[in-house]
C-alpha cells in the first residue's frame, strides 16, 4: 500500500468561487466606469470563467485570460513582469507566457495558489486595482 509521501491533497477553486470573484472585480470596475475583461483560471492556467462587461472591447478578451494564466504559471502578479521590464530587464520577453501588463494577480488561498484572475480593458494599473479586488474575496 502506498504510503502517505506519494499523493498530496490540494485545493481546488469552483466555479462558484470564480463568480464571486468575478462579481467582485466586476463592482470595482463598475464603480469606476471601466469596461472590462475578467478571467478566472484554475492552478493550471485552464479557464474556468470569463466576463465582459458592456463596451469593453474584445481584444482584451485573450489579453485578460494571458495575464491570469501568467500570474499562476509564475506564482506572482503581472505587475512583477512589468516592472523588470521598465527597469531595462529585457529578458522578460523571451519568457514563454510571460505578460509584462499589470493586472494578473495569482488566486492564493491558504498560501497555495489556486488559480489567477486577469484583467483587462483600461489602464494596466486599473487592470491590476480590478483583479486586485476580484483576488481579495480570497482573503
Amino acid at each position: 500500500m502506498p504510503g502517505n509521501d506519494m499523493l498530496t491533497e490540494k485545493p481546488a477553486l469552483t466555479l462558484a468561487a470564480a463568480k464571486k470573484i468575478i462579481a467582485a472585480a466586476e463592482a470595482e470596475a463598475l464603480k469606476q466606469g471601466w469596461p472590462v475583461v475578467i478571467a478566472v483560471v484554475d492552478d493550471g492556467g485552464n479557464l474556468l470563467c470569463l466576463h465582459r462587461l458592456d463596451e469593453a472591447q474584445f481584444g482584451s478578451v485573450e489579453i485578460a485570460i494571458r495575464k491570469a494564466t501568467s500570474a499562476v504559471a509564475f506564482k506572482r502578479p503581472t505587475k512583477n513582469w512589468e516592472e523588470s521590464l521598465a527597469s531595462g530587464q529585457q529578458r522578460v520577453l523571451g519568457l514563454p507566457g510571460v505578460l509584462p501588463s499589470e493586472g494578473g494577480v495569482p488566486l492564493v488561498w491558504k498560501d497555495r495558489i489556486v488559480g489567477g484572475i486577469g484583467v483587462s480593458g483600461v489602464r494596466a494599473h486599473e487592470d491590476g486595482q480590478v483583479a486586485r479586488a476580484g483576488a481579495a474575496v480570497l482573503g
